[in-house]
């Protein structure tokens, strides 16, 4: 797929640049990696950023609207994960985009 050829793959694009600026921000790709291994949740988060909890919620927030982590609630907690099947889809459009 060349790069930018029809409206599909514009589209495809645009989403791709969106999904990178979300975590550009250097808290949210913070998040992502203590989230790598497995779940967690926001106190446990924010204590290992050492910022506000409602900071550290803002950001979960806005990876979890753009579909790059999941939550599942767990009593009182909601934990907090990778979705490992949008993550691998933006970077198999990464590579094919710039290496292919």
């Amino acid at each position: 797929m060349p790069c930018c050829q029809n409206k599909k793959s514009d589209l495809k694009v645009e989403n791709l640049a969106k999904a990178l600026k979300k975590i550009s921000e250097p808290n949210r790709l913070k998040i992502l990696c203590l989230l790598k291994d497995e779940g967690k949740c926001v106190c446990d988060i924010w204590q290992c950023l050492k910022l506000p909890q409602n900071l550290v919620s803002h950001h979960l927030k806005v990876l979890k609207d753009f579909e790059l982590i999941s939550a599942k609630r767990q009593g009182l907690k909601i934990f907090y994960k990778l979705n490992h099947q949008t993550i691998k889809k933006y970077v198999k459009l990464l590579n094919k985009i710039l290496l292919y």
